[in-house]
């Protein structure tokens, strides 16, 4: 089976790459940044980027398969920078797909995608799109889901799956970000501390697209589906297991949700009106992130994928305590 990945050199979408390679197929990337190591395994590399409408249609000429990964992420930027990449470059593959007669579309969302600024416990696939959120990155992407969804037909089977907070050895956003603030003394517990949150280690969300690909032969196309680990964790005593087990404080300094939000309100205003660069270091959806339930039911991927995730939350973090702590010759590089 001849596969594209865009995205292909991201943390998600490598993993991806690796393992269909281990599959024995041939596999071809779709990305800005060449990655030479696997190249050298055999993988064929397409130098573009989403924006590029004509580049990216041309690119999905051949394959069996697309899993579509690439996006902008972000939890700050301008509205137009995230539609042109993840509207227009998703629009950009679906009618690529279309052109060259691609059976099977696999789009990476977010469950973001349903935020409506409330808790969201037990939340199932029946939540409607979100259409006001403070944050360009999940309205791009529901705006792109919906499309991806609409495109089902019989010669295009499409399928979204909403991997939730993606986290294990390799990741360079999600933790990496959380040592960083931890160890400048920035890192604050957003509200009671007691909120539960999902999230889903690398390999079990890779398993999910796989479970996807092989699952649009039947009855799933046109639909989302929640992927994550099942077991909603303490967000903030999973994050201070993490920091202990790394040797580093625990964060214990703590924020009211609502000081929280009026923080945020004022940096986006101060971001806006002035050149600072990078992200502000609190917005109004960081402190809902941070702060509300975010779990998912992910009973729909179980029935109709097969989807079973198999490394648990307490291996995958076990694994990642050691991968860094072997990496600094078992201790945090500041001791």
């Amino acid at each position: 089976m001849n596969t594209l990945v865009t995205g292909g050199t991201g943390f998600l979408g490598r993993r991806l790459v690796e393992r269909l390679l281990a599959q024995g197929r041939r596999v071809t990337v779709l990305g800005r940044t060449p990655a030479p190591d696997l190249e050298a395994r055999g993988v064929r590399f397409i130098r573009a980027s989403l924006d590029d409408a004509a580049a990216v249609q041309d690119a999905c000429a051949g394959f069996a398969t697309v899993f579509h990964t690439a996006a902008k992420v972000g939890v700050w930027g301008r509205y137009d920078d995230f539609f042109r990449t993840n509207v227009l470059g998703t629009r950009a593959v679906i009618d690529g797909c279309r052109r060259h007669g691609v059976p099977r579309l696999v789009y990476t969302s977010t469950p973001s995608v349903v935020y409506n600024g409330r808790d969201l416990a037990g939340a199932d696939e029946s939540l409607p799109l979100t259409t006001r959120c403070p944050s360009p990155y999940p309205l791009t992407k529901a705006a792109a889901e919906r499309e991806v969804l609409a495109a089902n037909s019989a010669s295009l089977r499409t399928v979204a799956l909403r991997p939730h907070l993606i986290w294990g050895v390799g990741d360079l956003h999600l933790v990496p970000r959380l040592l960083a603030r931890a160890r400048a003394g920035r890192l604050r517990v957003v509200g009671s501390g007691k909120n539960r949150v999902d999230l889903v280690h690398v390999e079990n969300a890779v398993d999910a697209h796989l479970c996807a690909e092989r699952a649009l032969s039947g009855e799933v196309g046109g639909r989302a589906f929640f992927i994550t680990n099942g077991e909603p964790v303490v967000l903030w005593d999973w994050i201070n297991d993490l920091l202990v087990g790394l040797g580093e404080r625990p964060a214990r300094r703590r924020i009211s949700l609502r000081a929280a939000t009026a923080l945020g309100a004022a940096c986006e205003l101060a971001w806006r009106a002035l050149p600072l660069r990078g992200e502000p270091p609190m917005t109004r959806f960081v402190a809902a992130e941070l702060a509300k339930d975010h779990w998912f039911d992910i009973s729909a991927a179980r029935r109709d994928l097969g989807y079973s995730p198999r490394v648990s939350m307490v291996e995958g973090t076990a694994e990642l305590v050691a991968e860094l702590k072997g990496r600094w010759g078992g201790a945090s590089p500041r001791r």
